[in-house]
């Protein structure tokens, strides 16, 4: 169902919400606001090409396009602000649990997963074009497969149901207004650290070189996770470079 006044398009499955709006650019058919929304999708896609698992209808799964207001340096900053919004709102409807944004962009919940954004940048030359805003939110699931101990749900953090539609419509007012008047990066970059899970916090990582601490310190403007290793260096890195180990 496509709502052209809300510039909604409501799918009852994809592939993926991401592919479908990626679609709707390359076919020069998108629009600043447009938002993709599933009420089940079976490639959904995850950080650093993984999966995001979920069962029909008990999951919030959509994609927004937005047209950047960000420098193409600010990159970061901009995911850093999506993820910032998403938080805010879901201190609002669940005032009784602890909300975290996990290093880059995890939306933690009681210390656990309870969604994931994946952005994707259409760059044009030296121009940036578009963003698609991917978002997967668990709201009412409460089995995961072995392999996800540490997931969690909207009900399972507060034995209660959620008006998806609300929920939704409320996370996407909050992305757009960040996507359209955009806060200074210093300002977004405090709030995200502030939100940063296991801030201050001795975290184990893994790399090719195997299993170690650190102190999590901060997340730079670059997206680089600034960590202190039990030698007393600290080392800048970039998602990609290493791994979190729950």
């Amino acid at each position: 169902m496509v709502n052209q006044e809300l510039g909604l398009i409501e799918l009852e499955y994809t592939d993926s919400t991401n592919n479908y709006a990626m679609q709707l650019i390359n076919d020069d058919k998108a629009q600043s606001g447009m938002t993709i929304v599933a009420r089940s999708q079976g490639k959904g896609k995850g950080q650093r090409g993984r999966v995001w698992i979920d069962e029909p209808d008990q999951s919030l799964l959509m994609s927004i396009i937005v047209t950047p207001k960000r420098p193409i340096s600010e990159q970061f900053v901009f995911s850093a602000a999506v993820a910032v919004a998403i938080a805010n709102v879901l201190q609002k409807f669940l005032q009784d649990c602890i909300i975290h944004i996990k290093w880059p962009n995890d939306i933690i919940v009681n210390d656990k997963k309870a969604g994931g954004v994946l952005i994707e940048n259409v760059l044009r030359g030296s121009e940036w074009t578009h963003s698609i805003i991917g978002l997967g939110l668990n709201i009412e699931q409460v089995n995961f497969p072995a392999h996800l101990p540490n997931a969690i749900s909207l009900k399972i953090a507060q034995h209660k149901d959620y008006d998806h539609v609300q929920l939704r419509d409320r996370i996407r007012e909050h992305i757009l207004s960040s996507s359209i008047y955009p806060v200074a990066a210093l300002r977004i970059m405090e709030r995200y650290n502030d939100l940063l899970f296991k801030r201050n916090s001795s975290q184990k990582f893994s790399d090719q070189n195997g299993e170690w601490n650190a102190i999590i310190i901060c997340t730079r403007q670059d997206g680089s996770l600034e960590l202190l290793h039990e030698n007393g260096e600290v080392i800048r890195y970039q998602h990609g470079q290493i791994k979190w180990e729950w």
